[in-house]
């Protein structure tokens, strides 16, 4: 009903659906996990896989980067440089 009252709104929220869709494919996934541990890890990477891609990023990609740089981010700086939204697209 909020539409109504906006009409540039759009009618369908479609694009929210289908933004939430992955994360509970993989909550109904992670209920299959053999420990609590293994389901926090796979909604651990699951997180950074989603936000990388909320970013513009390949997931692929990011990973890749961040392992490389990782074990040289001795500074909190560094490892903030190393966030999805703050490296160079």
């Amino acid at each position: 009903m909020r539409y109504c009252g906006n009409g540039e709104l759009p009618i369908s929220n479609i694009l929210a659906e289908n933004a939430i869709r992955p994360f509970c494919i993989g909550r109904r996934n992670w209920l299959f996990s053999d420990t609590p541990k293994g389901a926090k890890a796979s909604a651990l990477y699951y997180s950074l896989i989603e936000t990388a891609k909320a970013n513009g990023l390949e997931p692929y990609d990011y990973f890749q980067t961040i392992l490389k740089q990782l074990p040289y981010a001795d500074t909190v700086e560094k490892l903030e440089a190393l966030l999805p939204w703050n490296l160079n697209k």
